[in-house]
């Protein structure tokens, strides 16, 4: 009676394809890879910034033991110049949690029916996986940088951590860019 694929098919294989097919999800489309891709990458990411955000928590703690010791009646106030380095190694590690939380909550394209009839959803998520590929290799970088050099680089390197929190977020403005011109 029918001749299509899809009614020559086992009974469990034709619930399975309506499931996927009516829910609009097929595991196989190119457009579902790349979305599944996108969330990995960014997962990867964050994970990268978090130990790096590790690494300069444990930063600022060693330096606060060693630099700002319990007052005394002799020394009652600490070294001014040892609290503005020690709340600017807080405020990196704060720039660092930022861009990492903006990164893991960073929108992706919704598996929409209407969209898809109107936009090249497959381009779209091959810019956002270049753009993500950017952004693990500065995160890798950084969070290898971090966790080898230790604490007297980061100690040292605030001009560098700033940079690379900004390109983070430039690279994170351009994702957004590509985004809403869909």
């Amino acid at each position: 009676m029918f001749t299509a694929p899809f009614y020559q098919t086992a009974r469990w294989q034709q619930v399975a394809v309506n499931l996927f097919y009516g829910w609009g999800f097929n595991f196989y489309r190119l457009e579902n890879q790349l979305r599944s891709d996108d969330l990995l990458i960014r997962e990867k990411v964050s994970y990268l910034l978090t130990h790096a955000h590790a690494a300069i928590a444990a930063a600022e703690s060693e330096f606060r033991q060693q630099q700002l010791p319990p007052p005394t009646r002799e020394q009652p106030f600490a070294d001014p110049q040892a609290i503005r380095q020690a709340k600017g190694l807080a405020a990196l590690g704060h720039s660092v949690a930022t861009i990492e939380s903006a990164i893991r909550a960073a929108p992706v394209p919704e598996n929409d029916r209407m969209w898809q009839r109107h936009r090249r959803e497959a381009n779209l998520l091959a810019q956002l996986l270049e753009i993500d590929t950017a952004l693990v290799a500065i995160a890798n970088a950084f969070a290898t940088q971090c966790d080898t050099e230790g604490s007297p680089w980061i100690l040292h390197a605030s001009a560098e951590i700033q940079a690379t929190v900004q390109e983070l977020n430039n690279l994170l403005h351009q994702r957004n860019l590509v985004l809403s011109s869909c």
